[in-house]
């Protein structure tokens, strides 16, 4: 099945650069408001995660977190970390690159994520 959150190479580039000017890193993926179903990227110190919380994995050595009852619900998938283009309307870092994160599934989309996911 392969690990629960991985990232494209795109996305590990945009961890990258956001590491070098923020620090440590931590994600959260949001279960639909605003913008809809998103990975949020936070310093870590502002990610204080709840009793709720689920710790999926890491990406580039950031823990990334959904809530649990959220992810029960979806099925427990698996998560590739993505980005596109523009910026996103959230409180997540990376809208200062002019991309946001995008979270797929491989089971919604397998050619393009088996292609660009890495383990």
């Amino acid at each position: 099945m392969g690990a629960t959150v991985t990232a494209t190479p795109e996305a590990l580039e945009v961890i990258e650069r956001l590491k070098e000017k923020h620090g440590q890193l931590a994600f959260h993926q949001s279960g639909g408001c605003c913008d809809g179903s998103a990975a949020m990227c936070v310093t870590r110190g502002e990610l204080l995660p709840s009793d709720d919380d689920l710790k999926l994995g890491a990406i580039a050595g950031a823990p990334f977190y959904v809530d649990e009852e959220l992810y029960e619900r979806w099925g427990k998938p698996r998560f590739v970390i993505d980005v596109g283009e523009g910026e996103a309307g959230g409180f997540s870092l990376e809208g200062s690159e002019g991309v946001h994160f995008v979270s797929r599934s491989p089971s919604a989309d397998p050619d393009r994520n088996e292609r660009r996911s890495t383990p």
